[in-house]
């Protein structure tokens, strides 16, 4: 062991051990050199005076340890190394000059004082000596490790800013990167020469680079990129059919260092057309330390990103709830192994449990007492629900229902539920169960003391079974992509944005609120559809086909976030809203719950509907069989 130790303490400490006596040595050929220039290139002992050698070197030595430019990688030397260099060898000599004056005048003995000039002649010998050298080796190493021109990969990179200059210093040291340029929308820019590299407009590089059979791949460079701004440079790259790669902003550099393995290939969510969402984190932490949290359908999408962020809160117990077993047990192996740390610093429960199982809540709850709780556990997809209505309300409604229960039992502080922009306004069974969860749950505001919050946003990307994934099967397949409607919308947010906006809400949500997410602008499906096409380097129509499909039973063009007779308020974050809705009718909904018994037991899918309809009164299906419930005279067969 103690040598294993040494060893690891040799490695470490040699490399730097010896740049600092090389830059020792270079301090005495420096202070040789002056010396001999300062007396006509002859060294006469009567002249030479050991105390001035020892007295320089030492005050050299003093502040090389103090300053440490040895420290640093001689094979990556940039400017900030030179800088560091340049500061030690200044101060060293300041010292070494002030040093020898003061004792002059103190003991009264010319002799102990470094005369001026051999201190400046030394002064620049050294620090160019010691500056260059650390350049050739660097050099010399990138010739040594450079791959022939064709191999390396061809790079642009657009923006000729800090960030653009940084990021070439960080492409220098791979050696399978060749750097073609910067591209650049500053005038002022173009034409001219950033550390050595030409600056392109990006007119000029789309003739000389972008139309080359091989071209190169562009990284985009520029700081507090407006998201406007980034899909007007991303269009017009993507119309090249360029590879475009982003480099990740400074807070996700790791260690505060960039490296080439961090620069990514553009996401879809990076053009998703929002600015990053600032959190209260103060509110949050304070929301969800010490304190125990549960997450019904833990393992899903929504569910699985909730517990990564809460655990980034400390709290004292999180119950991650799921009937999925697989995907519960990939969940929390992923917690135990990513975030370890965090983990290690709480009590993580993962429980198999169906949400429709009232016995087996109530158990749960009993044993674990949970704080809060959030519901995550639904079926979502519109099709799906369209053809079984009983696992909708089972699942959606009962399922709300039982958790809800069992949270006012057991004294739960606040129930958040995650719903959705398909229950404004439902055209499908999905969105009326959703819709009639968050009724139940308005329902039991003001008689308990746990306090009911409603969370609704739209489709989030990424998640499982979202049109992002589904696209991206269709392209790897080579197509063909297919889109139900070209004038179909839909308002998307990404899954952390979705969760950090829940637990915002959360905590500073009051019983009987109804929160409602600014998601931006809606995005047309076939945009996106295209635009993912061209990410992935093909042609729209040419390499990969667009098809369009009809709407599915139940789908509507567009969503909404809010009903007619619902209106909003403002709260203190911008991206949050407080929708006001219309107060449930508590006798409806206890005369479905009643009717909902018998028509689950013969599992009769149309008289289940025919409920949602009866206590929804907005619900009116669209492209469905269910359509003709909406004219009351009018008969359908059942499923």
């Amino acid at each position: 062991m103690k040598q294993l130790l040494s060893a690891k303490v040799a490695n470490h400490f040699a490399p730097r051990l010896l740049v600092l006596l090389l830059d020792l040595t270079i301090t005495i050929l420096a202070f040789i050199c002056a010396w001999a220039l300062r007396f006509n290139v002859t060294i006469e002992p009567a002249n030479w005076h050991w105390n001035h050698f020892f007295g320089l070197l030492g005050c050299r030595l003093v502040l090389f340890l103090w300053i440490r430019p040895f420290a640093g990688v001689i094979r990556h030397t940039g400017v900030e190394d030179a800088l560091l260099v340049g500061r030690a060898v200044s101060l060293s000599s300041l010292l070494a000059a002030v040093g020898s004056y003061a004792l002059k005048v103190a003991y009264k003995n010319p002799l102990v004082y470094i005369p001026i000039s051999i201190l400046v002649i030394e002064y620049f010998i050294s620090m160019v000596l010691l500056v260059s050298i650390r350049f050739t080796i660097k050099y010399l190493y990138q010739l040594l490790i450079a791959k022939p021109v064709s191999q390396a990969r061809p790079v642009l990179i657009y923006g000729a800013g800090a960030l653009g200059i940084h990021t070439k210093e960080v492409i220098n040291r791979d050696p399978d990167y060749r750097i073609l340029g910067f591209i650049d929308d500053n005038s002022s820019k173009t034409q001219k020469t950033v550390h050595g590299i030409q600056v392109f407009s990006p007119h000029e590089a789309a003739g000389l680079f972008l139309t080359t059979a091989i071209r190169p791949e562009v990284i985009l460079a520029i700081n507090n990129l407006p998201v406007d701004r980034r899909n007007k440079i991303a269009d017009f790259l993507l119309q090249h059919q360029v590879v475009v790669k982003v480099v990740p902003s400074m807070q996700d550099w790791i260690n505060g260092q960039l490296s080439s393995g961090q620069i990514r290939d553009i996401r879809i969510d990076d053009l998703l057309g929002r600015p990053a969402i600032q959190l209260n984190n103060k509110a949050i932490i304070q929301f969800v330390r010490g304190r125990v949290a549960m997450v019904t359908g833990a393992a899903g999408s929504i569910g699985s990103e909730l517990v990564c962020q809460l655990l980034h809160h400390q709290p004292k117990h999180i119950i991650v709830l799921d009937q999925a077993e697989s995907a519960l047990y990939d969940l929390v192996f992923k917690l135990k192994t990513e975030f370890r740390e965090l983990v290690a610093a709480t009590t993580l429960t993962g429980l198999v449990a169906d949400v429709t199982d009232t016995i087996r809540l109530r158990s749960i709850f009993e044993q674990y007492r949970p704080e809060f709780v959030f519901h995550a556990a639904a079926y979502k997809h519109v099709p799906l629900m369209e053809e079984q209505p009983y696992e909708a309300v089972k699942v959606n409604v009962l399922g709300t229902k039982a958790v809800a229960d069992a949270s006012v039992l057991f004294d739960v502080e606040k129930f958040i539920l995650i719903s959705t922009d398909k229950a404004v306004n439902p055209t499908n069974v999905m969105g009326a169960t959703k819709r009639f969860a968050e009724m139940y749950v308005q329902s039991l505001n003001g008689s308990a003391t746990t306090d009911f919050i409603i969370t609704r946003f739209g489709n989030v990307l990424g998640s499982n079974g979202s049109v992002v994934p589904t696209f991206k099967r269709q392209i790897e397949m080579n197509g063909p992509v297919t889109v139900t409607h070209p004038d179909i919308i839909r308002y998307f947010m990404t899954i952390p944005e979705a969760c950090q906006l829940v637990l915002e809400a959360a905590a500073m949500g009051n019983s009987g609120e109804v929160f409602v997410f600014d998601m931006g602008q809606p995005i047309r499906i076939a945009d996106l559809a295209r635009q993912m096409i061209r990410l992935s380097g093909y042609e729209v129509d040419k390499q990969i086909k667009l098809e369009f499909t009809g709407l599915r039973p139940g789908e509507k063009l567009y969503e909404e976030l809010l009903h007619t007779d619902e209106s909003v308020l403002p709260t203190h974050h911008p991206k949050i809203r407080i929708a006001r809705l219309l107060p449930p009718d508590k006798l409806l909904i206890q005369q479905a719950f009643l009717q909902f018994t018998p028509a689950l037991l013969d599992i009769d899918q149309l008289q289940l509907v025919r409920i949602l309809k009866e206590a929804v009164p907005e619900y009116i299906s669209n492209n469905s069989p269910y359509s003709s419930l909406d004219v009351p005279t009018a008969k359908v067969d059942s499923n």
